[in-house]
């Protein structure tokens, strides 16, 4: 199987550097027409400037591509409005979204300013929430849309002094699960992609010789397997220096204590059956909590009768 974009529009944020430039060059050597979105700001968010992405541009056409840049910060609609507007309007379509922008403000909790942990939630989560909402009616009009998530192992397990890079990487994986349950019928799948990779963002938290391991091309492998035609669905990879996994949220059967014993006492009493791992399952949605937990208490209530 060849994965190929042709005919298709791509949008991908943070694109003048990194991980997002290889994506960008990558869609476009597959034939896709691409919109190069880069605030061209520093690593922290400051600054500003459209050098980076029309590099970009200028790369993608000197190899025989189509390719646009936009400077939309992320974290303001209006910007990420007009962004869409011109790729409607050169293109009449889009078909993909990689939401990659991001920016760093580490610090411990107890350090952290407010404001920094408010300013890198905007930039990732609102970011790629303005940027999906943006494209989701053109394509759900289209009936086809591929929208790329940018999560982190930072979210999914904790890294010291990303408290709030860390709550914005997760935040976008409940973002993901309802916008897949949304956007089922208009065929939009909806991935998230974990990467780990050697790029600014990473630069100075490693040393030279794992950098170079660590190469952006290997996760653009990864993002464009979840934004092709016969992507999946819901998907979280993980992606980093050759190495592909999936992560999956999983819940346990659980257990049922009747109303009259329902007490901390109680529930530890249980611990060994509340966390039994033995017939654990994947949820499709919040509702199937709810469908278990009542089936249990129902059946119960049937076995007093």
């Amino acid at each position: 199987m060849t994965v190929n974009f042709d005919g298709q529009v791509a949008i991908v944020t943070g694109a003048g550097n990194g991980l997002g430039r290889s994506h960008a060059l990558e869609l476009a050597a597959r034939g896709a027409k691409v919109v190069v979105n880069d605030l061209g700001g520093a690593r922290d968010g400051s600054g500003g400037g459209s050098e980076a992405a029309l590099e970009v541009v200028a790369a993608i056409e000197a190899n025989g591509g189509e390719a646009i840049a936009h400077g939309a910060n992320v974290a303001k609609f209006d910007e990420v409005e007009d962004m869409v507007k011109q790729a409607m309007d050169k293109w009449g379509r889009v078909d993909i979204l990689i939401n990659n922008a991001g920016i760093l403000r580490d610090k411990s909790f107890s350090k952290m300013d407010l404001d920094d942990f408010r300013l890198v939630m905007d930039v990732h989560l609102m970011g790629s929430v303005n940027c999906t909402k943006a494209v989701w009616e053109i394509m759900k009009e289209q009936g086809y849309g591929r929208i790329v998530m940018t999560t982190s192992s930072s979210g999914m397990y904790g890294n010291f002094g990303q408290t709030n890079y860390g709550a914005a990487k997760m935040a976008v994986l409940g973002l993901m699960n309802t916008l897949v349950l949304e956007g089922f019928k208009y065929d939009i799948r909806v991935n998230a992609l974990a990467p780990t990779a050697g790029t600014r963002m990473t630069e100075d938290l490693m040393p030279p010789e794992v950098l170079e391991m660590l190469t952006p091309e290997a996760v653009t492998a990864g993002a464009l397997t979840l934004c092709h035609k016969d992507a999946p669905n819901r998907m979280i990879l993980c992606a980093g220096a050759g190495g592909y996994a999936s992560t999956r949220l999983f819940e346990t059967d659980g257990t049922f204590i009747p109303a009259e014993d329902q007490t901390p006492e109680k529930v530890l009493e249980n611990w060994a059956e509340v966390t039994n791992t033995a017939n654990q399952s994947e949820l499709e949605s919040g509702l199937k909590q709810s469908e278990k937990f009542l089936g249990k208490a129902f059946a119960h209530v049937q076995s007093q009768s």
